[in-house]
């Protein structure tokens, strides 16, 4: 298997990988010169066990190459699995596609990608008999893992999210000021090697909504009108927060993605958060299985109709090994987009004059909302994935809503392509109004 990326994602995979029998890491790629070496270092590798100057002999002699070409690794013969762990949305599609056509399996720790156009990259891999998979271990596949078994169980799912830490106003957040979030310096994060736009994407909402947004595409779950509310709850009160209004919660609607913030709003902490960890909320008709359920620990809401199971963390690239074996071994996935149903679109975090240029996700201009695909192909919505680099050619007023009128892209490209070709699948329908690809043109979900 071949790895892209040699961030931190990729480094947690390799520490892993390099302890498990049957895994044999035959070329890193980074673009960065130097850091694939470094990661491999860092994650326990030794100068003979990453002496190979070629992939080929990578293979050859069970070493591992320090690369620098992505193309290269992934048509090299003998490949089995590829893991995307470059955060690119662009770079992530144009490797999804790479493998397809080589026949490798992709697990795509790139969830930016995913949520850009993942339906279309999945869709591509079942045609060409390859496995397309989020990354076992980031959290929508663990909380895809989470939808399956409550379907399986018979249970109806209500609700299916994260834990993170959020505030009104977060979406404001530039890579500036992002240290004071997490309480560190920034000297200490330049010495841990931290990315600060990166890391002000999970403090502006950006993340949430994209981890989300994948997590809808896979479960076939809906959007919120308000997209995420970041609602204060714990452990102990998920379960009542997260059904709808009408029933008591929080949400507009059952059959929903949601975040729930670790902090109430007066920012004290909330007891026993799910600030690292996954969850779903569920409902049964059987009054049978709802004191069975009560008996035996599962956090119910007030009215006991309404439960929740929860995973308390997520342990990102340590996990990975779970996709690439089950892919690998198992044919399956661990999440795989299947309908279009949840999108994250580019709103202004200032006013934006013309002949600005973005600088994408995480950064100074813009921040992404998660709203319904219906709502954003129908609106003209530019995306948050494709929103580095384009340039503003009239003037957006700040919390406003970006459109493919308001930039030109920095460049048309095969991502910009395969996007314009998910938009396609949201076609209109009578009446003016606009309808959804159903789940059967796509592969379920697996785990």
């Amino acid at each position: 298997m071949g790895v892209i990326g040699a961030g931190r994602f990729g480094t947690m995979f390799l520490a892993q990988a390099r302890q498990t029998p049957g895994m044999h890491i035959v070329g890193v790629v980074d673009a960065a010169p130097g850091r694939a070496r470094c990661a491999l270092r860092k994650a326990g590798w030794s100068d003979a066990d990453i002496g190979a100057t070629s992939v080929e002999r990578a293979l050859r002699d069970s070493t591992t190459c320090a690369h620098h070409d992505a193309a290269e690794l992934i048509a090299a013969a003998g490949l089995d699995v590829v893991v995307e762990a470059t955060g690119d949305p662009r770079a992530g599609v144009e490797h999804a596609l790479m493998c397809v056509s080589h026949g490798r399996h992709i697990v795509m720790g790139n969830v930016e990608a995913d949520a850009l156009a993942g339906p279309v990259l999945a869709q591509r891999a079942l045609a060409a008999g390859v496995v397309y998979s989020l990354a076992y271990g980031d959290q929508p596949a663990l909380i895809c893992e989470l939808v399956d078994w409550a379907r399986t169980c018979g249970l109806e799912v209500v609700c299916a999210g994260k834990g993170t830490r959020y505030l009104p106003g977060f979406e404001r957040s530039t890579p500036d000021d992002v240290w004071l979030h997490y309480g560190i310096s920034a000297e200490e994060a330049a010495e841990a090697g931290l990315n600060r736009q990166m890391f002000n994407s999970f403090v502006d909402g950006t993340k949430s909504a994209v981890e989300m947004a994948a997590v809808a595409n896979a479960a076939g779950l809906q959007i919120q009108e308000r997209g995420l509310g970041f609602p204060p709850a714990g452990v102990d009160s998920v379960a009542d927060v997260c059904h709808s209004r009408q029933t008591g919660g929080c949400l507009d609607r059952d059959g929903t993605v949601e975040v729930v913030s670790c902090l109430q709003r007066d920012g004290a902490p909330v007891p026993r958060d799910l600030r690292w960890g996954v969850y779903v909320t569920f409902r049964t008709d059987s009054e049978y299985a709802t004191r069975a359920l009560a008996a035996y620990g599962v956090q119910m809401d007030r009215s006991l109709r309404y439960g929740a199971l929860y995973r308390p963390v997520h342990l990102v690239g340590l996990e990975v090994g779970v996709s690439v074996a089950t892919a690998a071994l198992a044919q399956e996935a661990t999440g795989v987009a299947s309908a279009f149903c949840g999108d994250v679109v580019a709103v202004a975090k200032r006013d934006l004059a013309v002949g600005e240029i973005l600088d994408g996700e995480g950064g100074f201009a813009v921040w992404g909302r998660l709203v319904a695909a219906r709502k954003s192909v129908g609106d003209g919505c530019l995306p948050i994935g494709l929103a580095g680099g384009a340039r503003v050619t009239r003037p957006v007023a700040r919390g406003d809503v970006l459109t493919w009128r308001d930039v030109a892209l920095e460049r048309e490209d095969v991502a910009v392509s395969v996007r314009r070709e998910l938009e396609r699948w949201i076609a209109p329908a009578s009446g003016g109004a606009r309808e959804e690809r159903g789940r059967a043109a796509a592969p379920p979900v697996q785990t």
